[in-house]
């Protein structure tokens, strides 16, 4: 009973701060063209449909469902991928300063372990309402986005070490520069002394 009535309420209010709230609330992001955003927002909409008419129209659960291990265990499991992703999506709202650009890895919560941390809170969400409603449209769902989002994570992951890779070696030929440079004085040094 809980799964009909959480569902509407969670993913509506979900789908309208995504596609709407949050967007405006990133700093220093790039421009979403018009057509992914419809796209985004239609699917949305159509999969909240969905979900919400099996659960209020055609899901039948026992009066203890609430209390079985699959709704327990899944109503957690999306709790705590709730908290990850809104800890997650501040860490990335918090990346810049006003009027700064520039490409930024995120540090701290999750991130410190995968590079994508909301995406994970994301999928562990799902994931979580797939068990809790223990249904075949929840695990559709959740497998859906869990397939979805692990491209797009694998797209940052690459982005991520490319940037690493080009401030690393940036580091390093200043390193060299810096030691080049060191060398360079103390040869002119002990050449003037007469050493």
């Amino acid at each position: 009973f809980l799964c009909v009535l959480q569902y509407p309420f969670d993913h509506v209010p979900y789908c309208l701060k995504r596609s709407l709230i949050f967007p405006f609330l990133i700093r220093g992001g790039k421009p979403m063209p018009l057509y992914t955003f419809a796209l985004a927002f239609m699917f949305c909409g159509y999969n909240g449909y969905l979900q919400s008419r099996y659960l209020s129209q055609f899901a039948v659960y026992a009066d203890d469902w609430v209390t079985d291990p699959r709704f327990l265990v899944g109503f957690c499991l999306w709790l705590i991928g709730m908290l990850v992703n809104i800890h997650s999506d501040h860490i990335l709202r918090n990346l810049r300063r006003p009027g700064e650009t520039g490409y930024k890895i995120p540090r701290g919560g999750l991130f410190e372990y995968v590079t994508a941390a909301n995406y994970f809170g994301e999928v562990m969400e799902w994931c979580g309402y797939g068990l809790a409603s223990w249904s075949l449209q929840g695990g559709a769902f959740a497998l859906f986005s869990a397939c979805i989002l692990f491209t797009r994570a694998q797209q940052h992951h690459q982005v991520h070490w490319a940037f690493a890779n080009r401030v690393h070696n940036h580091a390093d030929v200043q390193r060299r520069t810096r030691s080049e440079n060191h060398r360079l004085h103390i040869n002119v040094i002990i050449g003037c002394t007469g050493v």
